[in-house]
């Protein structure tokens, strides 16, 4: 006579995972805080030092006495001021421009029904696979067409419509402006310029602060453009200047440090107040439903 007997599984249980304590998580990030940093902090420290005394081993590590020489020494090379003014008049002037017509654009891919329209925003999302580098060669043989060479207008007129921008829109819009309230709009009797102007631009604060500051940022830090584009080293932007002075041997490079400090303030300024505006428009989209 047989008995049978169910086996009764054995469940073997992972061990649980020790959470991090607060401690440590405060130490990883002030450790990563502290290698983005340290670039910053030596930039503005070598900005104060003659090429001698940066060339030294160890590096200086607090702050000179040669910011007035460094200078005076750039200033003698480069129109630097000239130069700042060139890049914040085109980073600004981009900003705009983008902002307004892929606003735009995102608006009417976002809220209204057309023919081909998923089409077209295929075409448009296409062009962000096309590596920069083809562009470079069609880009300089078009301007010198136009006879806009040597002009700033060849770097803000091509990119006033982005595809990246577009995206960016449209994708914001369709997730956090409801269409009802268009439609409710329009049976108001509001142009469609109006529901543009009081509705759709003050509800995309976020997602038009955080494409502002990543096009003047790119804007800003733009070299390869300016190389191709500018001849005269009064047409010339800050990086390009600051290039143009750094050679293969005698590179004066307190006064290029100082140069280059002078250059990354508006940056840090500009982040500095559109930080938040950036993280909630980049974060927004995936919290909406």
């Amino acid at each position: 006579m047989s008995f049978a007997t169910n086996a009764v599984p054995v469940v073997r249980q992972r061990p649980a995972r020790v959470p991090m304590s607060r401690a440590a998580a405060l130490l990883l990030l002030g450790l990563g805080a502290l290698i983005t940093v340290l670039p910053f902090y030596f930039m503005f420290v070598f900005a104060t030092h003659s090429r001698a005394e940066i060339f030294n081993l160890p590096p200086p590590t607090w702050f000179g006495d040669n910011s007035a020489a460094n200078y005076t020494n750039l200033l003698g090379k480069v129109p630097f001021w000239r130069n700042l003014w060139n890049s914040l008049y085109l980073a600004g002037l981009s900003t705009m421009t983008t902002l307004f017509f892929c606003s735009l654009a995102g608006y009417a891919f976002a809220m209204y029904n057309f023919k081909y329209r998923e089409a077209l925003f295929g075409i448009v999302l296409a062009t962000l696979l096309i590596p920069s580098a083809l562009n470079i060669v069609p880009f300089a043989l078009i301007m010198q067409a136009f006879g806009w060479i040597d002009q700033p207008r060849a770097l803000w007129v091509p990119g006033m419509a982005s595809a990246f921008g577009i995206f960016l829109m449209r994708q914001y819009i369709g997730s956090a402006i409801p269409k009802e309230l268009v439609e409710a709009a329009r049976i108001d009797g509001t142009s469609e310029f109006g529901i543009y102007r009081r509705i759709i631009v003050p509800l995309c604060g976020p997602a038009l602060a955080t494409l502002g500051l990543i096009t003047f940022i790119n804007s800003w830090n733009n070299f390869l453009g300016p190389l191709i584009i500018f001849r005269s080293v009064e047409t010339f932007t800050a990086p390009l200047a600051l290039r143009s002075i750094q050679g293969l041997v005698n590179t004066d490079w307190g006064a290029l440090m100082f140069g280059v400090a002078l250059t990354v303030v508006p940056l840090l300024v500009v982040f500095a107040f559109a930080s938040r505006q950036l993280i909630e428009g980049l974060t927004s989209g995936a919290l909406k439903g």
